[in-house]
């Protein structure tokens, strides 16, 4: 799931090498951590962060097959 996040975000943004992305898991909850920086932030989040939704919708879609896991996306 990391990487997946990593490589969306990296294709919206305009500085892709400040692009960082952290996982912590805790029982079956997985919290995905973007870290982006500050001028991509908008970029990142989207219009009423429609894109920010894609990016949890996509990730959520993706994580739902594996595990039974659930992953949530925050953008820091």
């Amino acid at each position: 799931m990391k990487e997946l996040v990593e490589v969306i975000a990296k294709a919206l943004v305009d500085n892709p090498d400040e692009v960082t992305v952290t996982e912590k898991e805790s029982g079956r909850n997985i919290t995905i951590e973007l870290h982006v920086a500050p001028s991509d932030m908008g970029k990142v989040i989207g219009k009423q962060g429609r894109i920010a939704k894609a990016i949890r919708s996509v990730v959520k879609a993706a994580a739902s097959s594996k595990d039974n896991k659930r992953v949530d996306v925050e953008i820091v």
